[in-house]
């Protein structure tokens, strides 16, 4: 990445061209609107952002290229985005090939751009050029401007079609781009952008491209919201958020390396926390790809090598111990790699897998150079490293042996189901219910008000184990979790059979205060971890019991939030009777059943794996070593929260 102030204008004529003969012709546009799932991958929420992703994308090619060093991102009113940079902005004299101003050739046609070619672009992330031309195909209305050569130039689009020619509009003495686009209602099955979900992508986007200011602004409200991002420090900066509130192993500075060799930038940043989750998040040209490939298996190479031979060079290895492996050396490793590369091979369409092989060789170079001279200068935290490692290896012998006791073949299976189970009379999964209910009193009356053809109820007493911080021997020794192991009837991690499961609906049904959610939060730790094909298949669910009961006269009204509680008493003039619910147990049969189990009144928030990274973060807020970041978020949100995805 370029380190180096980007130069005036004036100066650019020193640099590699980037005129119209740099833009290479390949392909028309007529099949974008016939097929817009081929080229953004579907026409609802995702494709829908994508169409972001991919204007932004050209924005960041320019800030690779060292040309931008600021990018504006605004949602606005009628569903309008806006994405500017300060690039060269795209050149708009009239193309060679297709006699049409390169502005308009670029937005006009398929795989039409200055990466496939000359030397405007050494890398790239963008769709190779797509990019802009699907966005203008799918838009009922698009608008680019361009600041060059001191002068303003413009140009508008109906559905991809040119509604007038490339015009000079003003006068300008800064130089970029800036686009402006409506997604078509023709196409899209409902237009609302996610404010979060751009957010996070451009906060990501600001941590890969070093020293660039990304800005987002949503003007969709009165008060509009407002972001702007800039990490100096790169990788390290984005490591650095990754490991808020954890516990470190190198206290004082993190791993961190940024180095050009044989034509690809590596840079990568790397901690250990105290707890045994892995993070990896590996990216190419700036895209995410959670797949890996061939730079994550280059540094986790280098890595597991390393560790090795400083822990036998420094005797923490003797000669008849066996080699830590690759699962001992990753154990509690937060781990960010970003590698630029000219021409990047992923593996499908969607550029999950990073294939070069040349990424593998390079990166495992520089990682293992790099982090064994980091070792060498710093012994203390070296020897931290060594011992977090041994003692993986440790437990993951441990933990071998006791699952090979714990889970042999059968261990799980023809197991009597567990005595607090109230075991429902349908032996058809499809039909079946279980609600995991906190305490006996809670079971008790979960067990009163059920529909027992149904319905399963199993109470689970006080908090079940943290399953974040401890390892599956010691999990599966914990009675609540071994019970509800046995009573969904899917066994466990290498022996888990998603079709054995007994029951299609799994209900968390916990009290509405604060304790409830952090049970809650636990039994979502423990799915989320150990049974993800649960959550993936749609089974699991959160009930909704109420938190007041209020009564007039014969008229009872649930309400399940504070702010609940205070609407419905502005609507009532006499004397009413409010009756706030401690725990389920406190509410009669009758009560729960009416208000939590029936399937014709009750409300169910199902479960679903949304984001996978973002769920990741949230889950070591909440499960991680920080007590008081847990505790805010939980007082923060127990009660007020109305959608849940994980």
């Amino acid at each position: 990445m370029p380190k180096k102030e980007v130069k005036k204008t004036s100066e650019k004529a020193e640099k590699p061209s980037y005129t119209a003969k740099d833009i290479y012709v390949l392909e028309g546009l007529e099949p974008v609107r016939k097929r817009p799932g081929m080229y953004i991958g579907s026409t609802g929420v995702d494709g829908l952002h994508h169409l972001v992703w991919e204007v932004v994308d050209n924005s960041i090619d320019e800030a690779m290229a060292g040309y931008a060093r600021r990018i504006t991102v605004k949602l606005l009113p009628e569903n309008k985005v806006s994405v500017e940079d300060d690039g060269r902005g795209i050149p708009v004299e009239i193309h060679p090939q297709t006699k049409k101003s390169a502005l308009e050739t670029v937005l006009t046609t398929l795989h039409a751009g200055g990466k496939f070619g000359g030397g405007s672009y050494k890398v790239s992330g963008g769709l190779h050029g797509v990019g802009v031309s699907v966005v203008n195909a799918l838009s009922s209305w698009l608008r680019v401007e361009v600041c060059r050569d001191e002068t303003v130039y413009s140009q508008e689009y109906k559905r991809g079609v040119p509604t007038g020619k490339v015009t000079k509009s003003g006068k300008s003495n800064h130089t970029g781009t800036t686009v402006y686009f409506i997604p078509d209602s023709e196409i899209f099955q409902k237009i609302e952008f996610d404010s979060k979900r751009i957010l996070e992508r451009l906060r990501e986007q600001a941590y890969l491209t070093k020293g660039v200011r990304i800005t987002f602004v949503d003007e969709r409200q009165e008060t509009p919201l407002y972001y702007s991002f800039r990490f100096d420090g790169g990788v390290k900066s984005f490591l650095d958020y990754l490991n808020e509130g954890e516990d470190k192993v190198v206290q004082d500075e993190s791993f961190y390396v940024q180095k050009e060799q044989g034509g690809m930038n590596v840079e990568c940043a790397l901690n250990y926390n105290e707890g045994i989750e892995t993070k990896e998040l590996s990216f190419a040209n700036n895209i995410y790809t959670p797949e890996g490939g061939m730079h994550l298996t280059g540094l986790r190479s280098a890595l597991t090598r390393t560790l090795n031979d400083y822990a036998r060079t420094n005797s923490y290895l003797k000669e008849k111990d066996e080699n830590l492996t690759g699962d001992d050396v990753r154990e509690g490793l937060t781990v960010v790699i970003s590698v630029k590369l000219p021409e990047p091979q992923f593996e499908g369409q969607t550029k999950a897998k990073l294939g070069n092989t040349e990424a593998r060789t390079i990166v495992e170079a520089v990682i293992g150079e790099e982090f064994s001279k980091f070792m060498e200068t710093h012994p203390s935290d070296a020897r931290r490293m060594i011992e977090k490692c041994l003692i993986a290896q440790k437990a993951r012998k441990a933990a071998k042996a006791a699952k090979e006791t714990i889970l042999r073949k059968g261990a799980l299976e023809g197991l009597t189901l567990p005595g607090k189970l109230a075991d429902c009379q349908s032996k058809k999964a499809e039909d079946s219910e279980l609600f995991i209910v906190e305490g006996d009193s809670a079971g008790g009356s979960a067990k009163q008000a059920r529909d027992r053809r149904t319905q399963a109820i199993l109470p689970l007493r006080g908090k079940i184990l943290n399953v974040e911080k401890s390892h599956i021997d010691k999990m599966l020794t914990n009675k609540e979790i071994r019970a509800l192991v046995i009573a969904l009837g899917t066994a466990i991690a290498n022996d888990f059979d998603i079709s054995k499961i007994r029951y299609h609906k799994i209900i968390l049904m916990t009290d509405a205060d604060v304790d409830g959610a952090h049970i809650r939060t636990l039994l979502l730790t423990l799915f989320y971890r150990y049974f993800p094909q649960v959550i993936e298949s749609g089974y699991l669910y959160i009930a909704q019991p109420p938190l007041y009961r209020i009564q007039v006269g014969k008229e009872i009204r649930y309400v399940y939030s504070e702010s609940g509680k205070e609407a419905a008493l502005k609507t009532i003039k006499g004397n009413p009777n409010v009756q706030r619910y401690k725990g389920l147990g406190e509410m009669n049969p009758d009560q729960l059943w009416d208000t939590t189990m029936d399937h014709k009144a009750r409300v169910l928030k199902v479960v679903t794996v949304d984001d996978a990274k973002e769920a990741d973060r949230l889950f070591d807020i909440l499960m991680g070593g920080e007590v008081e970041s847990r505790r805010h978020f939980i007082q923060l949100h127990a009660v007020s929260v109305k959608n849940l995805d994980i």
